[in-house]
């Protein structure tokens, strides 16, 4: 109903119907595609928010927050107990968007009452809180709400985002939730103070290459900010007083612009695209809600806050630049169309001239043919911006004629993709603007304006233009002609391109004499038919083509054209079949078969004009229909197709509608002669030609498919019809007919596969078509919406389209109503027609059985319940038993299961009723006859379906209730007063009998379900049953599993034993499903209520407090309280999730109720239910486990494997039910296990240990006791007995064991793992994976254990200048970890976990004799432990080795850097790192550099600036040049990463400005170059500016007398070391060069006399020589491009010198 007439009902139905289907989505337990499809109707009701405004509707938001709880944080969905499609997770986000405007004013607050105690940085939760608030928090509050609304957690959230530094997954989450409350407040929320980190962080995101050896962090590349939400951020803050937003943006693209050049190219370049193409958008977006929209419920922009004038020609210029670059990019011609398309709208003066600019040229090159399409799709986009003038541009229209006339070349026939953008590019403007010849006016008025005059007198051009574009269309036409190559190979269709160009022309030429005036139109229309009736031409190709064009005259103005063609054709083929031998030749006269073309294509015009001619057309058919050339006849039956659609369609035109005249019964058609196909071709042509007059078919409809109180009719919609009702019904004749003759050819001829194609294609129609085919209608519509998006005016809205394309829109309209066919009624000529489908479905030849499926499959889905009746009959072929199936009905019938990608899937319909058939019969089909696993496709088709089904299959439900609340609302909706409804309301008696039919198809749909279970092991286990069906049979059972109900006890029992089945696959899906099983048994335990400050005896925070405080400080490891004894454990409160109490306890705190209230442990065999008694005896039994061990521990696929967490779910789900029952069985084996070291042995004993410490969660103290009595011996032999393969099983194990468990449980683990992690007495290597193991364990705990990292630190204080370097690495990563807790985010207490700057502190002692030492530091430490004493210094450099590896593993780790702290080893390692990029260095130096790259990317907070800085400066003056050297490259990546920052703060830019000019005059040559190459950049990236000062700075040191040569003495050694005054000089030069290099794309007035200074110097000593040929030699290389403009700047005498450096001397001179 929507989809047709859109929101037409009354406000308080609309508001009823949300509220309705709101309670029915939010069932707890419905079925998930049900509530899908309540989503998507609800959305669609909620889409246009203006209609409802909050105080017509209020919807609850905790209903959806259950739902989004329940299915996206599932946490049965992992064992296999709910299966839910891909599409849940949008759908579910969407709804939430959706309601979101309606949730009631203090839902904030509960919201984040709710969700801040997730709020855990280190732990999972933290991003599922975050996506909670992104999804959830409510922005839309109208101004006076706004303390309940986004004020309770502004400050909040913001002072995480702009402290958090490594770009966790949240930060970006966050950044959409603010771009959203942006928009929804502009003018309520200040952002003036945040604009340069938002900008900073921004720009970071790019991630776009800074300096010459980056390193980027593989996370920030992940993480990064969606673009879209970055836009719409920075759009709702621009405007408002202050112009900070733009001031920064103009800044942002000053800085990018030369990554946007084309020659550059890279992975970001796709970023920097989508920003260019979406901000334009945005800003029209914004401009049309402030000026143009009208005005609904929701907040408007405050005045103060609107965009001005001025801001807008501000936004429009900053962007340009970048925009007019991209252009020609390789890839992104159409991101700038896009973003051209837009800016036009706002300010086309500015816009438009720059680019017709461009295009002009590219017009005339005939070089370039990308300069050329990329041009004419930036016209095109600005089009309607730039015929329209208006006040901006009143010079607009004038450059339509120049443009249209040269780009008449463009129609070429060598250059396909040229061709098809002209043909855009013409259809586009004479869309726009009607051709008529107005020169005359200049004669009659003389009011008008000097543009207007000239536009007059221009067009006069029209028609030489509309002539010149037909000859141009003739030569395309008569290059494509190939009659000869065409003749000899019978190619039916033309090739891709060729339609392609057929499309274009047609609709072009058709637009262009659309929009003609009638002058002009007589003048084309005389050229086409004599241009037709003067050539005959081949009907494939050149053929469709001029007879589109004249179709397209001909639509335009019927009368005339008909005139021309008809008589004309008519004549011909009168003249050519005269005489009768001509209807029985093979091969036709090809003039006859033009005019037939002819005549057929331009018969698809306006029926009533047609009537004038319909004796000849009459006569001409009945000449042709019986032809015996298929050709010939092929052309004939469209003439009738095209005749009969004309006078039977409603089309815009007007309704033409002709009774009598070609309706006569096409039995009179029916010639008797033996061609059937001939035949067929007609009834055909006639049935799709007059579809839309036949009424549908008629009959019984078939009964008992479904039961059901409310009535199954259909829908009939009215679509301006009345059926003539008094003849025959034609639908039916033809039907009757057409399946006698099908029977007759599958009986008889079954090869004719040419007529079975078309039976198929008539049965289609007889059943579907009314006059439109679907995919026709689906491809008008994607088109139409192209067009409509790039004609649209976005700005003003208002729906202003063109008036072309409103009478498109009408009639895709139209169409759709005939295309509606929703739950059409089954009849049983329908089930006649499927099952004839069907039987050629399964017929001997593929390509039938392939057109007849697809045909089949849309039938299937047309019609209510049908597939209930065909899927016995579909099964048939899959009988085990039946006798005389061949392979090809049998594969038939497998495909007619499996259905296509988009319809239906008949082997996994939503209903038990339909599975509890299909799927044992797929199972049992495996003993068919007919089925040979010989065969690979069948093999195939078998895979296929298996894996469509585990694909498809969504958890279908068991019970379906309604509750009271939903029936409360159906009877308010029954009430409701306009429209009223005069139906009563239910009785209360059929209200209860729809209660019980609810009871009774709940109880079928269990018989059903344990049925279906019953069946599928009865088929598993028949004998002689293939494996590959027994491996299908267990994976659908294992899809049966559920989290409502337990398995029936013979699939438990079933699935128990094939734990121990030959088969690695039966045993995978084995252990998923008892896992599950396991899951299903499960016992639930007693939660109770506890308040956490009233254990911790303090009282609560008064605000916000996050980390370690009084109150959580109970929840800590504390080695000397925790529980030893029986008393003490059972008194503990334990609570095992690591994130409560962290940031705030949430308001209902649950923990798990002692010992005695939960349920019994140690249970005999007779207290278990009959489940759990099977698994007790299989588990019981030793040779069972010694069987399933032997299997669990051998290798899969060797060194792939890793530690399988399916395993583990088995292992903790048989400890978690049955305690220790089965520890002594398993003993023994734990104990061989251990000790042997190979690897899959070794992982299976992890697994099984990590499964009993995280099952025995709810055990006893005796009971855990006694199980680390006998888990720590054999961790200790593991540890000792670790490998390289299984180092990282051991980690998960451990890993796995702590994870959501309270310390305080644990703390036998925690122990055993402190006792001496680096004992070195298994070597190094064993220390490392100790380490490893230990940090998988402390890392799960996060917070919750100070004291241990105390403890761990200061082990491994004294060992950190360990010599090995995997201990190093291991080391490097244990410190991340224990410094991780250690964050400086907004609202957190100081840690009292370990803290960074104490330790290093302690460290910088340490380092000191190195800090000190002026020489280089050197690597000569050896891989060994020396004895004896080594000097501080040795000390020192391993020392710092440990520290690099920290430095680095924490760049990407932890959440905000200690930039403080780090920058006091800066010194150090500039001095360390290398200059040149060789690998050849060692360890130590490599590192330094990795380091370096990684920390000058970081984020720098405002107030860590000057320190920066200092320690700069300080290494600037250092002795070593590698440090100064090395200060410039990090300086390059800094600023750049962190630009707004540093633009924000003055003084740093004058400071850095110093610095780089300083270290221009250093006495080191290399850093000198560096200098240059560092200022080069930072004015290119716009962070400094070319000033006078500046300037006058570099000449006057270029100016510096260089000291006279000496003669020197023959023997002397020249002097090496260069003067002060030739570095001044060189200074200078480089300075100049620098300036030259910074614009490398364009030329601003000041290089001209640049250049000419620089050129002074050519003859300087070296290295300045080479200085000013490297500069001019760059130059040239980045303007050669585009010289033709740059020549511009320059004078004569300019050129002259400049030509003169730039072309190298020649050789031999």
């Amino acid at each position: 109903y929507i989809r047709l007439y859109g929101r037409k009902f009354s406000k308080e139905d609309h508001v009823l119907f949300i509220k309705l289907l709101y309670e029915l989505v939010s069932i707890p337990k419905l079925e998930i595609s049900m509530m899908q499809g309540f989503a998507r109707l609800l959305i669609n009701l909620l889409k246009k928010k203006e209609l409802l405004s909050r105080d017509d509707l209020e919807l609850p938001w905790r209903p959806l927050y259950d739902m989004v709880e329940r299915i996206l944080y599932s946490k049965t969905e992992h064992l296999g107990l709910n299966w839910f499609p891909n599409s849940v997770e949008n759908v579910l986000k969407t709804l939430v968007k959706s309601c979101r405007p309606y949730f009631p004013a203090d839902a904030t607050a509960e919201m984040l009452e709710e969700w801040r105690p997730l709020m855990c940085p280190f732990d999972v939760t933290m991003q599922k809180a975050i996506t909670y608030f992104e999804i959830f928090l409510p922005t839309s509050l109208p101004p006076e709400l706004h303390h309940k609304g986004f004020k309770l957690w502004f400050d909040e959230l913001i002072g995480l985002w702009v402290s958090v530094q490594n770009l966790p997954q949240w930060e970006g989450q966050l950044v959409n939730l603010f771009a959203r409350l942006a928009t929804d407040n502009i003018g309520y929320i200040d952002w003036d103070p945040y604009v340069p980190k938002i900008f900073t962080r921004i720009l970071r995101s790019l991630n776009l290459p800074v300096g010459s050896s980056q390193v980027l962090v593989p996370r920030f590349l992940t993480n990064a900010y969606d673009i879209g939400h970055a836009v719409i951020w920075v759009t709702a803050m621009m405007g408002g007083p202050s112009k900070l937003v733009q001031k920064h943006l103009s800044g942002l693209f000053n800085s990018i612009t030369s990554f946007y050049h084309p020659s550059n190219n890279g992975r970001w370049l796709s970023k920097l695209m989508k920003l260019l193409q979406r901000l334009p958008n945005s800003v029209v977006r914004r401009l049309h809600r402030e000026r143009y929209k009208k005005p609904s419920w929701l907040t408007p922009v405050p005045d103060s806050h609107k965009l001005t004038d001025e801001d807008v020609t501000d936004f429009v210029r900053c962007i340009l630049q970048p925009v007019l670059l991209a252009m020609f990019s390789k890839t992104g011609s159409l991101e700038a169309a896009q973003a051209l398309q837009n800016l036009a709208l706002m300010r086309p003066e500015l816009v438009i001239p720059p680019v017709l600019e461009r295009t002009y040229p590219a017009l005339e090159t005939l070089t370039e043919p990308h300069q050329l399409t990329a041009t004419l799709s930036c016209v095109i986009g600005v089009a309607r911006s730039l015929v329209s003038g208006g006040r901006w541009f009143p010079e607009g229209p004038t450059h339509m004629l120049p443009l249209l006339m040269r780009a008449l070349p463009g129609v070429d026939p060598n250059d396909f993709s040229k061709c098809m953008i002209t043909f855009q590019f013409i259809a586009t403007f004479s869309t726009l603007v009607p051709l008529v010849d107005c020169s005359s006016v200049l004669q009659e008025r003389d009011d008008l304006t000097e543009v207007e005059r000239e536009l007059c007198s221009a067009t006069a051009e029209f028609e030489d233009f509309v002539l010149q574009f037909m000859d141009r269309c003739f030569g395309l036409i008569e290059s494509s002609t190939l009659e000869q190559t065409r003749e000899e190979t019978e190619t039916e269709k033309m090739t891709h391109l060729e339609s392609l160009v057929e499309l274009g022309l047609s609709s072009t030429f058709s637009t262009i004499l659309t929009q003609c005036s009638r002058e002009i139109f007589m003048v084309a229309l005389q050229k086409v038919f004599n241009f037709s009736i003067s050539h005959i031409f081949e009907t494939r190709v050149a053929g469709r083509m001029v007879a589109d064009m004249c179709r397209a005259a001909v639509k335009c103005c019927p009368e005339e054209s008909l005139k021309l063609f008809v008589p004309h054709c008519c004549s011909v083929i009168t003249q050519l079949t005269t005489n009768e031998d001509v209807l029985n030749d093979e091969e036709l006269d090809k003039e006859l078969l033009w005019s037939l073309q002819l005549l057929s294509e331009i018969t698809r015009v306006d029926g009533k004009k047609l009537l004038l001619y319909r004796e000849q057309l009459v006569k001409i058919l009945q000449r042709t229909l019986h032809l015996t050339c298929k050709q010939g006849y092929t052309l004939s039956c469209n003439l009738l197709h095209h005749l009969l659609r004309s006078t039977t369609l409603i089309y815009p035109t007007e309704y033409c509608s002709v009774p009598g005249g070609f309706d006569k019964p096409p039995s009179e058609y029916f010639p008797i002669k033996d061609d059937v196909l001939q035949s067929l071709t007609i009834v055909h042509n006639c049935l799709i030609g007059s579809g839309n007059l036949l009424p549908p078919l008629k009959g019984e409809p078939v009964t008992n498919l479904v039961p059901s109180m409310v009535s199954l009719e259909e829908t009939k919609l009215y679509t301006g019809l009345e059926y003539d009702l008094s003849r025959e019904n034609h639908r039916e004749a033809i039907a009757r007919v057409i399946r006698k003759l099908l029977n007759h050819i599958l009986d008889n001829s079954e090869d004719d596969t040419k007529s079975l194609f078309l039976i198929i294609k008539i049965i289609g129609d007889l059943l579907q078509f009314q006059g439109s085919h679907k995919h026709e209608f689906d491809s008008r519509w994607k088109s139409f919406n192209l067009v409509k998006k790039s004609m649209e005016n976005r700005l003003h809205g208002k729906k202003q389209h063109i008036r072309a394309l409103l009478i498109d829109r009408v009639m895709l309209q139209h169409e759709l109503r005939t295309l509606t066919v929703e739950g059409c009624e089954y009849k049983k000529i329908h089930q006649d027609m499927i099952r004839d489908l069907l039987r050629l479905s399964t017929s001997s030849y593929s390509q039938v059985r392939n057109k007849a499926q697809q045909t089949f499959f849309a039938a299937l889905g047309a019609y209510n319940f049908c597939c209930r009746d065909i899927i016995p009959l579909v099964l048939e072929f899959l009988q085990p038993g039946r006798q005389g199936v061949t392979q090809q009905q049998f594969k038939g019938a497998l495909y007619c299961l499996l259905g296509n990608h988009s319809g239906v899937c008949l082997a996994n319909l939503h209903d038990w009723d339909c599975i509890v058939q299909t799927w044992p019969a797929i199972v049992s089909s495996g003993l068919s006859q007919a089925m040979s696993l010989e065969k690979p496709s069948i093999v195939r088709l078998f895979d296929d379906l298996a894996e469509k089904i585990h694909r498809q299959y969504e958890t279908i439900g068991l019970d379906f209730m309604i509750p009271e609340s939903c029936v409360a609302i159906a009877e308010l909706l029954q009430q409701s007063k306009n429209p009223s409804t005069n139906q009563t309301l239910p009785s209360p008696e059929k209200i209860k009998g729809g209660f019980q039919r609810q009871q009774e198809r709940n109880a079928d749909a269990l018989r059903n379900y344990e049925t279906l279970v019953n069946a599928l092991l009865d088929g598993v286990e028949q004998r002689d049953l293939p494996w590959k069906f027994e491996h299908i049979g267990i994976g659908l059972l294992s899809l049966l599993l559920r989290d409502d109900r337990v398995l029936p006890l013979r699939a438990v029992r079933f699935f128990v034993e094939n734990l121990n089945h030959d088969a690695i696959v039966v045993r995978k899906m084995a252990i998923s499903a008892v896992a599950g099983i396991l899951k299903q048994l499960k016992r639930t335990h007693k939660k109770l209520t506890i308040d956490p400050y009233e254990i911790s005896g303090y009282p609560k925070p008064t605000q916000i407090l996050a980390g370690d405080r009084p109150d959580n400080h109970w929840l800590h490891y504390d080695s000397k309280t925790v529980p030893r004894t029986k008393k003490e454990w059972e008194t503990s409160c334990f609570v095992e999730k690591t994130h409560w109490g962290y940031y705030t306890w949430p308001k209902n705190m649950v923990v798990y109720a002692g010992v005695e209230e939960q349920p019994e442990l140690g249970r005999s065999r007779e207290d278990m239910t009959e489940a759990e008694q099977i698994i007790f005896d299989h588990f019981s039994d030793p040779k069972f486990v010694e069987q399933l061990i032997t299997f669990l521990s051998l290798e899969d696929r060797k060194g792939k494997d890793k530690f399988n967490p399916r395993r583990f779910c088995l292992f903790k789900g048989l400890f978690r039910n049955f305690d220790d029952a089965f520890l002594p069985i398993l003993k023994p084996h734990l104990e061989r296990l251990v000790a042997d070291s190979h690897e899959s042995t070794q992982r299976c004993v992890a697994e099984i240990i990590a499964g009993l410490i995280r099952g025995s969660k709810h055990w006893t103290f005796e009971k855990v006791e006694k199980l680390w009595e006998l888990l720590c011996p054999l961790l200790r032999t593991a540890l000792c007995n670790i490998t390289v393969e299984t180092y990282n099983d051991w980690g998960t194990c451990i890993a796995t064991s702590c994870e959501s468990r309270d310390p305080r449980k644990l703390h036998w683990l925690f122990e055993l793992l402190l006792e001496s992690p680096l004992s070195g007495e298994g070597g190094s290597f064993v220390d490392a994976c100790r380490l490893y193991v230990l940090q998988g364990g402390l890392a799960q705990q996060e917070w919750r254990v100070p004291e241990l990292l105390h403890r761990l630190l200061k082990y491994l204080e004294p060992k950190l200048t360990q010599v090995y370097k995997n201990v190093r690495e291991r080391i490097g990563s244990v410190l991340t970890y224990i410094f991780m807790i250690d964050v400086s985010l907004p609202n957190t207490a100081p840690t009292t976990s370990p803290c960074i700057p104490e330790f290093t502190a302690r460290l910088l002692e340490r380092l000191k004799p190195l800090m000190d030492a002026e020489e280089e530091i050197q690597n000569h430490v050896m891989e060994e432990n020396g004895v004896g004493e080594e000097d501080e210094r040795t000390q020192g450099i391993k020392l710092l080795k440990t520290i690099l590896k920290w430095l680095m593993a924490s760049a990407g780790r932890s959440f905000s850097a200690a930039v403080t702290e780090q920058l006091q080893l800066l010194p150090l390692l500039f001095k360390i790192a290398p200059v040149e990029n060789d690998n050849s260095y060692d360890e130590l130096k490599r590192d330094a550099k990795l380091c370096l790259s990684l920390m000058s990317q970081g984020l720098l907070y405002p107030h860590q600036v000057p320190l920066v800085l200092k320690v700069l400066h300080q290494t600037a003056r250092s002795s070593s040049w590698h440090a100064r050297y090395t200060v410039l490259t990090y300086l390059q990546t800094m600023v750049f990463y962190n630009l707004f920052i540093f633009l924000n703060n003055e003084d740093a830019v004058r400071d850095i400005r110093w610095l780089v000019i300083s270290l221009l005059e250093d006495e080191q040559l290399e850093v000198r170059e560096m200098a240059a190459t560092t200022l080069s950049g930072l004015l290119q990236c716009d962070f400094l500016t070319m000033d006078s000062p500046m300037q006058i700075h570099f000449e006057q040191l270029c100016k510096t007398k260089l000291p006279k040569k000496r003669k020197r003495d023959p023997g002397s050694v020249g002097d090496t070391i260069p003067s002060a005054e030739l570095v001044k000089r060189h200074a200078g030069v480089l300075g100049l060069g620098a300036c030259v290099l910074s614009s490398p794309y364009d030329v601003p007035t000041w290089m001209p006399q640049l250049l000419m200074n620089l050129s002074a110097h050519l003859n300087d000593p070296q290295p300045i020589e080479m200085t000013v040929k490297k500069t001019l030699s760059n130059f040239r290389r980045t303007h050669h491009d585009n010289w033709q403009e740059h020549k511009q700047q320059f004078t004569d005498d300019q050129l002259l010198v400049l030509t003169d450096l730039l072309v190298s001397p020649c050789y031999y001179a």
